[in-house]
C-alpha cells in the first residue's frame, strides 16, 4: 500500500511538471514550444524514483497513462498528442524490457524517449498551425497568434531544440541517479 501511494505521488508531481511546462507559455509562446527540453531535469527525479518503485513492466506507462487519461478528460488532447505519447511510452517500456527492468542502464536508457513526453503534447503547433493560431487568438490575449507564428515557422530552432532533448536527458538522468543514490542502490 505503501508504493501505490508513493507511485501516486510520483504520478501527481509528473503533471505538476506537464502543467508547468504548459502555463510556461504565459511567458511567451517560445518557452512553450521549447521547454520540453528543459523539463527533463525534473521529470528525470520522478521517473528514476517510479522505476525504482516499479521494477517491471509499468513506469513509463504509469507516468504517460496518467497523463493521457487526464488530458483526455479535460479535453486537451489531439490525435498527434495520443499518438505520440502512446509511442514513446511504448519506446520507453520495450527499452526496459530490453535492458532488464531492475538495471540502471534500463532506466538511464529508458528515459532517453521518455524526455520527449511534453513535445508529444506541444506538437500540436507544427502538426495543425492553423487550428493552434485559431485556439491561440481564441484563449490567449491580443497578439499572442502573431507571437506564435515565428517560433512555428522556425523549424530549425525546433530540430536543435530536439536533438539537444538526448544530452539533456542523459546529462538529467546522471544528476537524478547523483542525487537519489539511496534509490539506485538497489539496482543492478
Amino acid at each position: 500500500m505503501k508504493t501505490v501511494i508513493k507511485i501516486i505521488l510520483m504520478m501527481v508531481a509528473y503533471l505538476a511538471i506537464f502543467i508547468a511546462g504548459a502555463s510556461s507559455g504565459i511567458i511567451h509562446p517560445m518557452c512553450y514550444a521549447y521547454i520540453g527540453a528543459v523539463l527533463p531535469f525534473l521529470c528525470a527525479f520522478v521517473y528514476l524514483y517510479t522505476s525504482t518503485l516499479i521494477r517491471s513492466f509499468g513506469a513509463a506507462t504509469a507516468l504517460n497513462g496518467f497523463i493521457l487519461v487526464l488530458f483526455l478528460l479535460g479535453g486537451e488532447t489531439d490525435p498527434t498528442f495520443i499518438i505520440g505519447i502512446v509511442a514513446i511510452t511504448a519506446i520507453s517500456e520495450i527499452i526496459r524490457l530490453c535492458l532488464k527492468y531492475d538495471t540502471l542502464k534500463g532506466i538511464r536508457w529508458s528515459f532517453v524517449p521518455f524526455a520527449f513526453s511534453f513535445f508529444a503534447y506541444t506538437i500540436h503547433w507544427w502538426t495543425d498551425t492553423d487550428g493552434s493560431l485559431a485556439a491561440a487568438v481564441e484563449e490567449m490575449p491580443a497578439g499572442y497568434d502573431e507571437l506564435m507564428k515565428p517560433v512555428i515557422d522556425n523549424i530549425p530552432a525546433l530540430i536543435i531544440v530536439l536533438v539537444l532533448t538526448i544530452p539533456i536527458s542523459v546529462i538529467a538522468m546522471r544528476i537524478a541517479e547523483h542525487a537519489m543514490k539511496k534509490q539506485t542502490a538497489i539496482l543492478k
